[in-house]
């Protein structure tokens, strides 16, 4: 994925948060954009260890990815998932949430 600009980065945002009123109806709004553009599942590194991320959740005040490897299962904050290269298809709204997130 090329690196996308602030104003692209700004137009996600808005595009997501359209009508949102506070931060927990914006972060609502995100975290649809990604369940609902994010090509799933896909394979990354986590520590050295491949693991398939199959699913995206609102987890209290955040975004995780749900990783599996083998029978195992961990969230991990979608900001801190490493992403393969090239990414896979919708990653662009995960890095719009890193904008509106400060991060």
């Amino acid at each position: 994925m090329s690196s996308l600009s602030r104003a692209q980065l700004d137009a996600l945002v808005e595009e997501a948060t359209v009508d949102c009123y506070n931060d927990d109806e914006q972060l609502t709004g995100l975290y649809t954009m990604i369940e609902d553009n994010l090509e799933l599942p896909f394979t990354t590194q986590v520590l050295g260890v491949e693991v398939a991320v199959r699913r995206v959740d609102l987890v209290d005040d955040r975004i995780v990815a749900i990783c599996h490897r083998g029978r195992e299962r961990q969230a991990i904050a979608i900001l801190d998932l490493p992403l393969p290269d090239p990414p896979p298809d919708g990653a662009q709204w995960i890095a719009a949430y890193r904008s509106w997130s400060g991060r």
